[in-house]
């Protein structure tokens, strides 16, 4: 994604459009929106790979029912009717608006590139009707006999909407389509433009490319994992999993792979070694075999003994979830984390935003919401001190203002000064300075 634009969404009441680099972070006070700004990302997402339904109460990011979505300025300033949200990918914009459906919302627009069918509904008496637009032209269609596909209240309207097309499609009904605004007659290669929408743009691996969503506060560390499948989820708790399956599948990626593992965390001092135990004894035991995680800090001369991740600081397990799915070469393109600084110490924390800026590009872009000024800082160094273009880096800074929030798109020039920056960025930090040397007494 190289921009997003929201509207009349959370905090965020006027259309604001900020770009968005391999690497965003997204910086600013406490309830200001980062969190609901990235939930937008997931759901623009869904809206586009085919979910009709977008879930906006998926963990790590709870936004409640339309009431609380939509953007309200209170009694005196009434509540909207709607949201949106888009986003654009090179040349190419795809754009969804959300609608009340009961409590929740309920996509009721989209495009995409050159497709550019939208969908807006009304249903009334027995009556459904819809105007629809593809690049050949814009019709109204209206469906009288609603009775045969009971409506789906609540519902996802866009499924809804195709039952009912679908149904005069085969049967060959065009005439339920009304040309509108000189448009030709509706035809069966417009229906492909609709069905696209229906079965996603991208025909991909969802468990795959979806985005990685991290919570704040991941899983506790357990002393013995038992076997189970891994699946992937907001807190790492079958992270484990996924690192004993490569253990046990195949010796050579395991290795390559702990490595990787390793070198960050010597980086951050947080272990030098970290390995799988199984249970069942032997050099790697079987896969079947309950484990431990295990981490090795040297000391000085001494390898220092293995320790069950239980054992060590609460820093290592909340700060492995993430690294392992940021390491995965077959993780997801778009990695979303929420501060993934907690519980890690100064240093550890400016280590992390050096692993962070050599792991995007092309293929792979991170957004982070860090409250962090050590890895902000150890971003804007790598920056300063690498031949590497700092259009790669972008920073987001959320300010309040009365009922809404600013965002102010900054970056950092190829000396790692920070461009665009308001004057209230960095004014708390400013004035601590201050009170430290006496000056503001």
């Amino acid at each position: 994604m190289d921009s997003i634009t929201i509207e009349n969404f959370r905090c965020f009441y006027k259309e604001q459009t900020v770009p968005l680099a391999p690497l965003t972070l997204l910086v600013g006070e406490n309830s200001t929106g980062k969190t609901s700004f990235m939930a937008m990302i997931r759901i623009l997402w869904d809206s586009i790979h085919g979910f009709n339904y977008p879930d906006f109460k998926e963990e790590p990011y709870d936004l409640g029912t339309f009431e609380d979505i939509a953007h309200n300025r209170g009694s005196g300033g009434g509540k909207t009717k709607y949201f949106q949200a888009s986003f654009t990918e090179g040349e190419h914009k795809f754009q969804a608006r959300f609608e009340k459906n009961g409590a929740t919302p309920d996509l009721i627009s989209r495009s995409y590139g050159d497709v550019h069918t939208t969908l807006e509904e009304t249903f009334e008496k027995g009556i459904y009707s819809a105007q629809i637009r593809t690049p050949n032209g814009s019709w109204l269609f209206t469906d009288q006999v609603v009775e045969r596909i009971p409506r789906l209240l609540p519902g996802p309207l866009f499924i809804y909407f195709s039952t009912l097309v679908s149904t005069h499609i085969s049967n060959k009904e065009y005439s339920v389509f009304k040309p509108i605004q000189g448009s030709p007659n509706f035809t069966t290669q417009d229906w492909e433009y609709i069905k696209s929408f229906q079965n996603g743009i991208y025909q991909t691996d969802i468990f795959e490319v979806r985005p990685f969503s991290g919570a704040p506060v991941r899983s506790k560390p357990r002393r013995t994992y038992d076997p189970s499948r891994y699946k992937l989820d907001s807190e790492g708790d079958t992270i484990p999993m996924y690192l004993a399956s490569r253990f046990f599948k195949d010796e050579s990626s395991w290795e390559n792979f702990k490595a990787r593992l390793e070198s960050f965390g010597r980086i951050t001092g947080l272990f030098d070694e970290i390995d799988i135990k199984s249970l069942a004894g032997g050099k790697r035991g079987h896969e079947s075999a309950p484990f431990q995680l295990q981490v090795k800090k040297y000391g000085g001369d001494w390898k220092g003994p293995w320790q069950n991740l239980t054992d060590v600081g609460y820093g290592v397990s909340q700060i492995l979830p993430l690294i392992t799915e940021l390491m995965n070469e077959n993780g997801s393109k778009i990695s979303l984390l929420q501060q993934p600084e907690i519980h890690l110490h100064p240093s550890a924390q400016a280590a992390l935003g050096s692993l962070l800026y050599p792991i995007v590009g092309s293929e792979r872009q991170i957004i982070v919401e860090t409250h962090s000024e050590y890895l902000l800082n150890r971003v804007r160094m790598e920056v300063r001190d690498r031949p590497l273009d700092p259009e790669r880096v972008s920073i987001l800074f959320f300010e309040r203002q009365g009922l809404d929030v600013k965002i102010h798109p900054m970056k950092f020039d190829k000396d790692g000064n920070v461009v665009g920056a308001p004057s209230s960025y960095g004014k708390f930090f400013m004035e601590e300075v201050d009170r430290s040397l006496g000056l503001n007494t």
